[in-house]
This record gives structure tokens, C-alpha cells and sequence, in this order.
């Protein structure tokens, strides 16, 4: 039984909340909801969301979490939050009253994150995000129920957008514009200066009367990144198809500021319930059982990285380094890369006690340690692998008409693909298309080209 009434945790939810405003932190207005181990693992699956449209990969997420937890291989969320107006927080009853009021003043954290950092004002609506989302579960519903399509052709057309839904476009916020809206653009005070400009002969749109119609255009003008995007534009698909992909490429949008902030966004919370809690003057038998769970929270993980640690130990050094004013500015411009490339400095590297290292054969060799000549290394490595870092960039550089045919080409940074992962995504990627796709990578260094046709055939040139 739980050692709290809902009166209790009211009124501690209502000092948090005073005490947040008055350190300066700007929230939406919060909402939790109380929930039991089942409803928290329902909603992890769904990725807090209360509700999303139906697809296999969900109860599979569910079923393994519940057997993790089953069998104590690993822990519940304290909490979970959305990122949405009204703010919305998960308690699980099951928690202590001090979990309890920890996790309350950690959402306060991710709430104030949410309304401020820059990627997710420009990125998404929070006003509109519980309502997106049962829209889209709505449509979806209606498809799968429509006789004329059937659940197996959209959980088909779910499977192969799933697959491609992070190859997209990563500068959070940026409309997306058509080939000769593009040029138009960006070549429009170049046409005024220079009317031959080459690039601009190719650019026109169709009709254009000026000279240079029937000139080839390159599609798309410059590599792309957003492939979902670009199959909707100039692919072969039904309206419906066009929809659904549209959907998984909005929610994928919603989530790319998370993805990109995870260290920030788990850090600055960690952070304020540190603070908020140490000013809340808890009684004696509480504060012990703080301690201990806070330094759960952060402690380091061992043979890996833990996100509240990096992002606590970062903010807490600005804030005794530069003051309050720092971190809310850090807290508003910056993501991930960012914030390390401009704040992880070597006194941070060694009290993180950061090293990098590598594979040889079956051996681990460390590569570089936080001294005077590896910090920078170190930092350099974790930048690389954060957020849409850890993703390999592949662009459409190409897209013939003649033969609906699809130009890939990764951008190699020294980093290999997993062949296996490469060849299934570009069957689906192929699938999506209804065409052939040639992707152009490297191996060991070494250039090779993966071919698949409309019937999921794959070949792979030296």
C-alpha cells in the first residue's frame, strides 16, 4: 500500500510547482495521473502517449518490457511525460511518497525544457499533440477497416515506413518545398543578376516559356534527406499510402527534439529536482531515501553513458561556474552536439571519468583517456554518436524518370553500415518506391553499390 493520500501528494506537488516558478522556470500547465505497473508499461510501449495507432511493433515493445520486469531484469520509469499543453506525467502508485515527490519536481524539469528549448518550439505543437495523435490512430483505424485496403496492406505500408522514418530531413522545424520551389528560392536573386545562370536553365519549372523548355532538370537539386518525403512526392503511391506515410513522418518530427536533447532534457531535470528538493526542507526520514534515489538517478553506468549523469554533472558545473543565467541560455539554444562540443571541457571529462576505446579481434584497447592531448578526442567521439548521430545519413542524390530508378548514397564518415539492417531497409525502401533503388557506400573503405529491384532482389557490386 502506498505510504501517501492523494491529499499529501497534492499539496507536495503544489510546493514543487511554487518553488519551480520561483527559480525561474517557465512551464506549461502540469497534469499528473496516478497509474499502476501495467498502465506504465502500456504506456511505454506507446512512447507515453495515451493513444497511437495500432501496429505489431507496440505489443512487442509491451511484451518485452513486461517480461523484463517480470523476471527484475529491469525497472519501471519513475515517471513518464509528454510533451504537450497541458504537460502530461505519469506516477506509478506503487512508488514511495518521496519517489513520488522527486519525480514531480524532475517533470517540472522536462516541462520547463519543453516550453523553452528551441527544437521543440520550432518542431512541434505541444497544444495539438494529444489530439495529432488520436487523429492519426483514428485514420489509420479507418484504413485498416476499409474492406477496399485491410489491416495486412497498411501493417505492410506501417512496416516499410518504420523502417525509413529516421532517414529524413535533420534540421528540426524546415519546411519541405518542392524541386522548383526550391530553385525558385534559392536561385531567385541569381536569375536577377544573371538570367543564364546554368543551374537556373535546368531549374525552371515545367511551362517555363523562357528559352529552356524541355531542358533536363536534376531531381532532386541537391541530395535529400527526408526519403519518406520524397517517395510521397514523386512516387507511385494511392492517397491513403500517402497519408499513412505522412503520419509516421509527423510523429517521427514530434520525437526528433527528444532524440537530439536526450542528455540536455534528462540532465536540466535531474538538475531542478536536485535543486527543488533541497530547498523543499524535507523531513529527516525522507531526505536519506533523496539522497539515495538521486544518486540512482545519476550514478554512472558501467561499460556505458548515462545521459542524467553527463547532463546533471555539465549543468551543475555552469551553474557554480557562470550562474543561473548560463543554464537557462544553454537550456534555450542548444542540443546535444552542441552543448558537449561547447561545455564538455577536460575538468568535466575527469570528473566523468571519460575514456574512449575500441575492438581489436576479442580485445578492448583504450584508445584515449581525459588528459591534456585525449579530451578533445573523447569529445569528438560522443558528438559524433549523439542523437540522429548515432544514425548514418543516406540521401537520394538521383531520381531518374526514365526507368524509375532511385539514387542512394550514405555519406561515409568512417563508420560502416550493418549489412544486414542495409540490405532489409533498402528492400523496403525498393517496396515503398515500386521501383528499383541503387544505394552507393563504402565497406572497410571500400566503395561497394547495393542494388534492389521492385521484386526485393539484391545485388552488390565491388
Amino acid at each position: 500500500m502506498a505510504d501517501y493520500t492523494l491529499a499529501e501528494l497534492a499539496a507536495w506537488g503544489e510546493r514543487i510547482e511554487e518553488l519551480a516558478r520561483e527559480e525561474g522556470l517557465n512551464f506549461y500547465p502540469q497534469e499528473f495521473e496516478l497509474c499502476n505497473y501495467e498502465d506504465m508499461l502500456c504506456y511505454q510501449a506507446y512512447t507515453g502517449m495515451p493513444s497511437h495507432y495500432p501496429h505489431w511493433s507496440f505489443g512487442k515493445a509491451y511484451e518485452k518490457l513486461k517480461t523484463l520486469y517480470k523476471y527484475n531484469i529491469s525497472g519501471l520509469p519513475y515517471e513518464m511525460v509528454i510533451n504537450a499543453n497541458p504537460c502530461i506525467a505519469y506516477l506509478m502508485k506503487e512508488n514511495s511518497l518521496l519517489l513520488q515527490i522527486l519525480t514531480m519536481a524532475h517533470v517540472y524539469g522536462h516541462n520547463d525544457f519543453f516550453r523553452n528549448n528551441r527544437l521543440f518550439t520550432a518542431g512541434t505543437r505541444a497544444e495539438l499533440t494529444v489530439e495529432t495523435f488520436k487523429n492519426h490512430a483514428r485514420r489509420v483505424r479507418e484504413y485498416a477497416g476499409d474492406p477496399s485496403i485491410g489491416y495486412e496492406r497498411v501493417e505492410q505500408l506501417l512496416n516499410a515506413a518504420h523502417a525509413l522514418r529516421f532517414q529524413t530531413n535533420r534540421v528540426v522545424g524546415e519546411d519541405r518545398l518542392s524541386y522548383e520551389e526550391y530553385y525558385r528560392r534559392k536561385y531567385r536573386s541569381e536569375q536577377e543578376r544573371t538570367p543564364d545562370h546554368p543551374l537556373l536553365e535546368e531549374a525552371r519549372a515545367p511551362g517555363d516559356t523562357n528559352g529552356t523548355a524541355g531542358r533536363k532538370r536534376r531531381i532532386p537539386p541537391q541530395p535529400e534527406e527526408d526519403i519518406l518525403w520524397f517517395i510521397t512526392e514523386y512516387g507511385d503511391l494511392e492517397e491513403w499510402e500517402k497519408d499513412v506515410i505522412n503520419i509516421v513522418r509527423e510523429e517521427t518530427a514530434y520525437f526528433l527534439p527528444q532524440i537530439e536533447t536526450k542528455i540536455m532534457n534528462e540532465g536540466w531535470a535531474s538538475f531542478w529536482h536536485y535543486l527543488l528538493l533541497c530547498r523543499l526542507d524535507l523531513p529527516e526520514k525522507l531526505r536519506w531515501e533523496f539522497y539515495r534515489y538521486h544518486n540512482q538517478v545519476i550514478r554512472p553506468t558501467p561499460g556505458g553513458l548515462n545521459p542524467y549523469h553527463i547532463g546533471y554533472v555539465i549543468f551543475k558545473y555552469l551553474y557554480e561556474q557562470q550562474g543561473k543565467e548560463k543554464i537557462f541560455e544553454a537550456r534555450e539554444v542548444e542540443k546535444d552536439q552542441s552543448f558537449l562540443r561547447r561545455y564538455l571541457n577536460l575538468e568535466i571529462c575527469k570528473e566523468l571519468e571519460l575514456f574512449e576505446y575500441m575492438k581489436k579481434r576479442d580485445e578492448y584497447i583504450v584508445k584515449e583517456i581525459a588528459d591534456e592531448e585525449g579530451w578533445k578526442s573523447i569529445r569528438s567521439q560522443l558528438v559524433k554518436t549523439t542523437g540522429l548521430g548515432a544514425i548514418p545519413v543516406i540521401r537520394i542524390v538521383e531520381y531518374r524518370p526514365l526507368d524509375h530508378h532511385l539514387l542512394l548514397e550514405h555519406e561515409y564518415d568512417g563508420r560502416d553500415l550493418e549489412m544486414n539492417y542495409t540490405t532489409e531497409t533498402l528492400r523496403y525502401c525498393a517496396e515503398l518506391w515500386k521501383g528499383k533503388v541503387t544505394l552507393k557506400t563504402r565497406i572497410n573503405k571500400e566503395e561497394r553499390i547495393i542494388h534492389c529491384d521492385e521484386k526485393s532482389n539484391l545485388s552488390i557490386l565491388l
